[in-house]
């Protein structure tokens, strides 16, 4: 049996990059592997929340990650400040960690171009947290989207690094799983980049109908083709890449064969769209809002969940600390 592990920063709501990119791939695999599927809420710290923020948005997160199916009786769902040990593993990874190489991860550019004035040592070294959470539990698969490939390939090198370093073969090298198909990127409505929690162009789980449509027919589009066959431009692109993924494919084809011939309606395109997302998010919107009005159940899941993090987390770290060479007297 694999072991498995992910999670999503606690930023803000789900959406449908989240749900698409990684969480199907969490409810495919959480029953024929062993799952560790966390809340990645020192992640969030980059962006210095709020307390009530951060608590909130951790309650949210884990309500949508139930919402969407995903079962803490066969997976361990847990919050990641409930396993501290991923917080020394960090340190230890840091120490063979370098600037360089961590500078030049796309992640981190991107950040500081975006957020100038916010560049803490956070960000450089989120790879290596997030490695630390991937390798405590000596996973071997991580479903990621298609943007985490990088950090992913960081991590695979620093549990290569930490066995030539030591002589040891004690990390495995985990790989992204989802399922022999391409990693799936689920752009934002803005024309540019992937959706994001705090970009202000993505559409979450928990979106009220009437939401979902404001924010689609708002959404990036061009003039329209001049000519039959034109390629697409970047923004509409983008929405065809979303109504590929919660669309009907007669739906699809039929949208692109009008754009080939000049005659698409961004309008009509995109009351397609929007009902089509309803459609697929309407189902775990009422669930989340059942969930959230039941704090006995999620302190119980936090509970349980931290337990297994924990009992799985100590283990790694006690073993490392001796291959390193710390030693009881």
């Amino acid at each position: 049996m694999d072991t498995v592990v992910s999670g999503i920063r606690s930023t803000g709501n789900l959406h449908l990059g989240n749900y698409y990119g990684a969480i199907k791939n969490f409810l495919k695999m959480q029953k024929e592997n062993r799952c560790f599927f966390f809340i990645a809420d020192y992640h969030a710290l980059t962006t210095h929340p709020k307390p009530d923020d951060l608590h909130g948005n951790i309650r949210q997160v884990l309500a949508e990650y139930l919402a969407c199916g995903i079962d803490p009786e066969i997976a361990t769902v847990f919050i990641q400040s409930d396993v501290p040990e991923v917080s020394e593993l960090y340190l230890l990874l840091n120490m063979n960690a370098y600037v360089g190489e961590l500078e030049r991860t796309a992640s981190f550019k991107e950040k500081i171009r975006k957020h100038p004035d916010n560049i803490n040592a956070g960000l450089l070294t989120y790879p290596v947290l997030m490695a630390a959470d991937i390798i405590i539990h000596k996973a071997t698969k991580v479903p990621v989207g298609k943007d985490q490939e990088q950090h992913l390939e960081m991590t695979r090198r620093f549990a290569r690094r930490f066995n030539m370093i030591y002589g040891v073969n004690y990390f495995p090298e985990p790989d992204a799983y989802n399922f022999g198909q391409e990693l799936i990127k689920i752009p934002g409505l803005d024309g540019t980049g992937k959706m994001g929690k705090s970009e202000g162009n993505g559409i979450f789980l928990s979106d009220s109908p009437q939401v979902i449509r404001k924010k689609v027919m708002s959404a990036v589009t061009d003039t329209g083709p001049t000519e039959k066959g034109q390629a697409m431009s970047e923004p509409v692109k983008n929405l065809f890449s979303i109504m590929k993924v919660v669309s009907e494919q007669p739906v699809v084809d039929y949208f692109t064969e009008k754009h080939v011939s000049c005659e698409i309606r961004y309008g009509d395109l995109k009351k397609q769209l929007a009902e089509d997302i309803i459609k697929a998010t309407s189902p775990i919107r009422e669930k989340i809002n059942d969930i959230l009005a039941d704090n006995t159940y999620l302190a119980k899941v936090v509970k349980e969940g931290g337990e297994k993090g924990r009992e799985s987390a100590s283990r790694t770290v006690r073993e490392v600390r001796e291959i390193i060479g710390y030693r009881s007297f």
